[in-house]
């Protein structure tokens, strides 16, 4: 099925078949009692192909990667970067999720680009993804990439399925947290990293 050229095109990885997410969304749409072909959802099933190859576009690229580029540093003390905004999909409903993530890490001789830490939330982010795995995720991909003595990642998302469907509780925030080596035994450790999280974390 054709649809309008995009610039989002150049950047769909070769593996997302957008004609099939069109038939889909077609089929979905004559489902629930719309007709695909009037004027307003004409172009819909082209234009929502586009979008999943754009969220799920994490599917196809290894996050792990941007913590390969380290500068030896002799820094032990606490890297914390905070707020990172992130936009994921729930796997159970295919609705979005959004809100900040909060990573901390003790360098074991080498530390990272700041902005490294921030593609890998938006990577990891970009796939169909529960919060839980999610915080997993970049957790150990801290702890093995950089050979950290200790990391702790604090997740902070407020999810479409609780407030628009369901329960519909509107203001809910979900929050989980990861914690490696130093964190796990250092109580002290992981008190500081959370004081300066929560002292002026961003909220919903």
């Amino acid at each position: 099925m054709n649809h309008e050229p995009s610039a989002d095109d150049a950047k769909t990885p070769a593996s997302v078949d957008l004609p099939r997410i069109e038939r889909a969304v077609r089929e979905i749409l004559s489902a629930v009692g719309e007709d695909p072909e009037r004027d307003g959802l004409k172009d819909t099933p082209g234009r929502v192909a586009r979008m999943y190859a754009e969220l799920f576009s994490g599917l196809h690229l290894e996050p792990g990667r941007h913590l390969q580029r380290v500068f030896e540093e002799k820094y032990d003390e606490m890297v914390l970067v905070r707020d990172i905004s992130f936009n994921s999909m729930c796997e159970h409903h295919l609705l979005p999720f959004m809100g900040v993530a909060h990573i901390g890490y003790v360098p074991n001789g080498k530390v990272t680009g700041l902005s490294k830490m921030a593609r890998v939330v938006d990577e990891v982010s970009r796939r169909p993804q529960v919060q839980e795995r999610m915080t997993h995720q970049i957790a150990d991909l801290m702890a093995s990439e950089l050979n950290a003595k200790g990391v702790i990642v604090v997740l902070e998302a407020t999810h479409t399925c609780m407030t628009i469907r369901g329960i519909r509780k509107p203001g809910s925030l979900t929050v989980t947290s990861a914690v490696r080596g130093l964190f796990r035994t250092s109580e002290s450790s992981r008190a500081e990293a959370m004081s300066l999280i929560q002292g002026k974390s961003h909220r919903m």
